[in-house]
């Protein structure tokens, strides 16, 4: 990884497991509204779409396009109910209050990675950031408390548009970069687990054609059970069509990568 210069990651499901976090407030909270509870394979599905990166207007799609479906007689709930309903759901507190009040999912996540993993990313010379679409408060939580990484370089929900759109990847990958972004400089890594992750390196590569954007991709942990061995197959072939230029099996496997070879 000699020649590369900075690595940005995705936060779910590239740095935590967020099946039994996120995704399982995503399926109570359209639950809630329209009595359907779509499964994970759902979920997977509608974020293949690459347009669906905020779990807040995936709970509303979902729950309209159930109401639809089944033409029922009934409004879908406004934006902020499923917010709260989310919010309720997911932290099972105030987001702004003290982590350690939280009873909700949050506290399922499982850690994919551990703080050894950046500290070796810095022996090897690689400038590091993260740009998710968690909320500030999450993803804080999940890198300083549960990490215990020192002011991680970050651009949450609230820093930037959502995915696809590459303006908080851009801007992060500035900040970190030791030249300015272009062919002088060395290239830059996004890895996610989304095909909306993978469209902001493209979106990326439209804005800055002279800088090398690597997209590098990983399917969500839980479809790395042996028994979805198909399904995973599948969303990684989706991966890698939509223009990952490489597909990892582990985080881990990051370390003995030639990203320079891409």
């Amino acid at each position: 990884m000699k020649n590369i210069g900075v690595i940005l990651f995705d936060i779910d499901g590239v740095i935590r497991n967020v099946e039994n976090s996120y995704r399982l407030s995503l399926k109570k909270t359209v639950f809630k509204f329209c009595g359907w509870e779509p499964s994970y394979q759902d979920i997977d599905n509608a974020k293949n779409e690459g347009i669906w990166n905020n779990d807040w207007d995936l709970s509303l799609e979902l729950i309209n396009r159930y109401i639809k479906k089944k033409n029922l007689n009934t409004n879908a709930p406004s934006r902020k109910n499923i917010i709260k309903c989310f919010e309720h759901f997911y932290f099972g507190g105030n987001p702004n209050s003290d982590s350690n009040g939280w009873t909700g999912f949050i506290n399922n996540e499982e850690l994919l990675v551990k703080e050894e993993f950046f500290n070796l990313l810095n022996a090897n010379g690689i400038i590091w950031g993260f740009v998710s679409g968690a909320e500030s408060a999450s993803a804080k939580y999940v890198l300083e408390k549960r990490l215990k990484l020192k002011y991680p370089p970050l651009i949450a929900m609230e820093d930037a548009p959502d995915k696809p759109n590459p303006d908080g990847f851009i801007y992060l990958a500035k900040k970190l970069s030791n030249k300015k972004l272009g062919s002088s400089n060395l290239p830059i890594a996004y890895i996610g687990d989304t095909i909306a992750d993978v469209q902001t390196v493209l979106n990326a590569r439209k804005k800055i054609p002279s800088q090398k954007f690597i997209s590098i991709a990983i399917a969500p942990p839980h479809l790395h059970l042996e028994s979805r061995k198909k399904e995973r197959n599948l969303y990684e072939s989706k991966l890698k069509e939509e223009g990952a230029d490489l597909i990892l099996n582990s985080l881990n496997d990051l370390i003995n990568i030639h990203l320079e070879y891409l």
